[in-house]
């Protein structure tokens, strides 16, 4: 039952903050000059849409298109074949939609349910008991933790610091340089015009959903070498997933998978 009503708060202040934060970007006084208006309606490059999972054949398609699809939607390719051209951007609109449907994302349930075995089996948590019900309030624990995350560094932090959350995948050069280049996303993100900067959602993203967490984790230790230890631990692990979205088109054609081609033209659009 504790379990129960901390997932439920944990939810409730979830919706309240993208609520809040929704409302404050949409309310944002605009500053555009003459020059800025007429970038807007200039054209940008679109990447290209994601492949459905029924486009994938072979060995368990259906599972490989699933994961390949929350592995593209939030990955982008520079143009680096087009100078002076750049990705158009994400609107906090567009950001909100990215963290619903990655979160909605059928791989993101079973990650929390892989996770809440694993905490299950070595009893983590031990407020939540064991059975049926412990496993549940694990994978209800597992889900917020998971949900969270995304809303801080895929919405919530990328809105206030004009920030893209997407990775932008290199694509090209030796393998020690593209492990490099996604080491170095935990530190370097991009602005919404495409420009470098530090990557203020995924340090103060990860932090607030530690801060959180302990809402709905009775069990957890309190305290900062308990909560720099648990941030440590999950940006190490975004680093691996960053890693993954960059050699994922490697490992799609030697396992001769679709996915979303980044050699050629991007689709062209109008307007951001």
């Amino acid at each position: 039952m504790k379990g129960d009503l901390s997932f439920v708060t944990a939810v409730a202040l979830l919706m309240l903050l993208a609520s809040t934060t929704l409302v404050w970007a949409q309310q944002q006084p605009s500053s555009l000059t003459e020059e800025t208006e007429e970038n807007l309606t200039a054209s940008c490059l679109e990447p290209p849409p994601l492949l459905r999972w029924q486009d994938y054949h072979g060995p368990f398609e259906r599972v490989v298109g699933v994961f390949g699809r929350k592995l593209e939607r939030t990955t982008v390719h520079p143009p680096h074949y087009k100078p002076g051209a750049v990705l158009c951007s994400l609107e906090a609109r567009g950001k909100f939609s990215l963290f619903v449907h990655d979160t909605l994302d059928p791989v993101s349930f079973l990650s929390a349910g892989f996770n809440a075995g694993l905490d299950q089996a070595n009893n983590r948590d031990r407020a939540f008991g064991q059975g049926a019900a412990g496993y549940g309030d694990r994978f209800g624990a597992n889900f917020a933790d998971e949900t969270s995350a995304r809303f801080f560094k895929v919405f919530a932090f990328p809105v206030i610091f004009s920030e893209d959350p997407r990775y932008y995948r290199l694509a090209h050069g030796t393998t020690g340089k593209r492990m490099l280049h996604a080491a170095e996303h935990a530190f370097i993100g991009h602005r919404d015009d495409g420009t470098r900067m530090f990557n203020y959602s995924e340090w103060l993203g990860t932090g607030s959903a530690a801060a959180l967490s302990y809402a709905y984790h009775p069990g957890n230790q309190r305290g900062f070498e308990s909560a720099a230890r648990g941030v440590s631990y999950s940006i190490a692990g975004d680093i691996g997933f960053d890693m993954l979205r960059e050699f994922w088109p490697d490992i799609a054609r030697k396992l001769r998978m679709p996915f979303r081609d980044t050699r050629g033209p991007l689709a062209m659009t109008s307007g951001r």
